[in-house]
C-alpha cells in the first residue's frame, strides 16, 4: 500500500438498470457516482467499480486480490449474491481487507456473515429528515466533519438494529419521526475493519452530498489495512527456556 489505496466499489446495478426513476438520479449508477469523488481523494491510489453482471459479479479473485478497501452497495439483489463469492471476501476481510458497508447492505449477505446476526430494523420511506449525529468527534471517520450532519430527505431506518455491539460508534441518527438509529459503526474482524454508515437510497441524491462522500473517503483510509504481520495460531513453541511440568 506504498503507493496509496486501492479501493473497489461494490454496486448491485440492478435498480439502475430497472428503474427509470434511479436512472434519473444515477444515470451512470451509484458506484460510479462514489467512485468519482473517491478517484479524487489523497491517498487513493485507484479506484475500480464492480457490479453484479461483471464477470464473477464483479467479485473475481484478480479484483479481491488487488483491492485493499471495498465498499458495498446493495438492495433488491442480496439472495443473488453467489456464496462462494460471499465466502471469499468475508476472508479477504479477516486477511486485512476493509469493508464499507452502505446502506441497505445491512442485509447483504457479506455483512451478516460478518456479523453473525440477522442485521433487521425499522425503515419507512416518506422523505423526511436526518440528523446525523457525531458521538465520537476524535475518531478519523469525522475527521473535517461538524458536529451533525443534516439530511433534508432520507429513508428512516430505526432501532432496533440487530448487530452486535460495535467496537467504536461514531454517528447516532435522529430522524424527523422521532426515531433514532445507529448509523455509523465500527467493528474489526481479523486483520480487517468493518464500517457500516446508514445513508444512501436509490432514488435520494444522498450520494451527491459531498459531507457523506467526504465520510466515506475517510471510511476508507481507516479501513485500509494496518500492515499487521501474519498471526500465529495453533500449537506454538514456548519464547522462554521453561521447563515443562505435564
Amino acid at each position: 500500500m506504498s503507493n496509496g489505496i486501492r479501493v473497489t466499489v461494490w454496486n448491485e446495478g440492478v435498480h439502475e438498470k430497472e428503474s427509470e426513476a434511479v436512472q434519473k438520479v444515477y444515470p451512470k449508477g451509484m458506484g460510479h457516482q462514489i467512485a468519482q469523488y473517491l478517484e479524487k481523494q489523497s491517498g487513493i491510489q485507484s479506484v475500480h467499480v464492480s457490479e453484479m453482471d461483471h464477470k464473477q459479479q464483479g467479485l473475481t479473485d484478480e479484483i479481491l486480490k488487488n483491492t485493499d478497501v471495498m465498499t458495498w452497495w446493495g438492495h433488491t439483489a442480496h439472495h443473488m449474491v453467489d456464496d462462494a463469492n460471499v465466502d471469499r471476501v468475508h476472508q479477504r476481510v479477516l486477511d486485512g481487507m476493509g469493508l464499507i458497508v452502505l446502506h441497505s447492505g445491512h442485509f447483504s449477505k457479506i455483512f451478516r456473515k460478518l456479523m453473525g446476526t440477522n442485521c433487521d430494523l425499522k425503515w419507512r420511506e416518506i422523505g423526511e429528515k436526518e440528523r446525523l449525529w457525531v458521538v465520537d468527534p476524535a475518531h478519523p471517520i469525522v475527521d473535517g466533519i461538524d458536529e451533525y450532519i443534516e439530511l433534508p430527505h432520507t429513508e428512516m431506518y430505526g432501532e432496533h438494529f440487530d448487530i452486535p455491539q460495535p467496537d467504536q460508534q461514531v454517528f447516532i441518527s435522529w430522524f424527523e419521526g422521532g426515531e433514532v438509529f445507529r448509523s455509523g459503526c465500527c467493528w474489526h474482524r481479523g486483520k480487517g475493519k468493518v464500517f457500516y454508515f446508514r445513508p444512501g437510497h436509490e432514488t435520494l441524491p444522498i450520494y451527491y452530498d459531498e459531507t457523506i462522500l467526504k465520510v466515506i473517503a475517510n471510511g476508507v483510509r481507516w479501513a485500509a489495512p494496518s500492515g499487521v504481520a501474519t498471526l500465529t495460531r495453533g500449537n506454538a513453541k514456548p519464547l522462554e527456556d521453561v521447563k515443562p511440568s505435564m
